[in-house]
């Protein structure tokens, strides 16, 4: 299976969809899988930087409902050349996690990423 790429193909930048806010956990959602989840893409390295797409803070949101994993993310640049492997291994690495049935995988352009977006940890040791 394929992660789901919200991008509209009539515009060259992408999609307008933005990040969801941050809210309270509705009911059916699972909190303690999503961080499972957020966990397992740390297993998912953008190939040019060799840094994990959580680190780098593509990832914006993770939620778990009813066996399906919905995550919300991006990429450095709408030219990604390892935008499919990022995206597929993002699925890929969410599938893995024991209570997670599908995982849907939604590319966002807003917010835009900026090297902000790294944890500091890493902006540090990149010299950031």
């Amino acid at each position: 299976m394929e992660a789901k790429d919200t991008r509209d193909p009539m515009d060259g930048m992408g999609s307008t969809d933005e990040a969801p806010a941050d809210e309270a956990p509705a009911e059916g959602e699972s909190p303690e899988i999503a961080e499972k989840v957020r966990t397992a893409l740390r297993t998912v390295t953008d190939p040019e930087l060799g840094i994990n797409i959580v680190d780098l803070g593509l990832v914006y949101d993770v939620e778990v409902e009813e066996g399906e994993a919905k995550v919300t993310m991006t990429l450095t640049s709408p030219g990604c050349p390892a935008g499919g492997q990022i995206l597929g291994g993002a699925k890929d690495a969410a599938e893995t996690v024991d209570g997670v049935e599908e995982a849907v995988v939604s590319l966002v352009w807003k917010p835009f990423w900026t090297p902000e977006r790294i944890d500091p940890a890493v902006r540090a040791m990149m010299g950031f």
